[in-house]
């Protein structure tokens, strides 16, 4: 899944920062969002995920994979509609994929403020 993911790197980079921002995870939003800059995320983008909100994107592929993740992150289901727009958009293996990374990526979150003393982000 890490070296043959149908997820573009865009919408990985956009994921991961949605589950840190929703973890509070300092951490894994300064670094990935340095990696997002890599794959091409705009400042406008990487602020609008900063502060919670999906940015303004104009592919719909991207734009289901961020709502979906924000949904993943905050509810830890989707509803048979969600998932139906999710799987239209990316695909069964995509929305397989982007559960992985919502789930590993909240593991790490919590294993930071753990071991990490992260603690809580103002």
């Amino acid at each position: 899944m890490r070296y043959r993911s149908v997820l573009s790197d865009r919408i990985r980079e956009m994921a991961i920062l949605v589950v840190a921002v929703h973890w509070g995870s300092r951490f894994e939003r300064e670094a990935h969002e340095a990696v997002g800059r890599t794959a091409g995320l705009t400042e406008d983008e990487l602020a609008a995920l900063r502060e919670g909100r999906v940015p303004e994107l104009a592919d719909p592929a991207e734009r289901t994979a961020v709502r979906t993740a924000a949904v993943l992150a905050r509810e830890g289901r989707l509803t048979d509609a969600e998932y139906g727009e999710a799987v239209a958009a990316i695909g069964e293996r995509g929305l397989f994929e982007l559960t992985t990374l919502v789930g590993y990526y909240a593991t790490l979150a919590l294993q930071l403020r753990i071991f990490a003393g992260e603690g809580e982000e103002s």
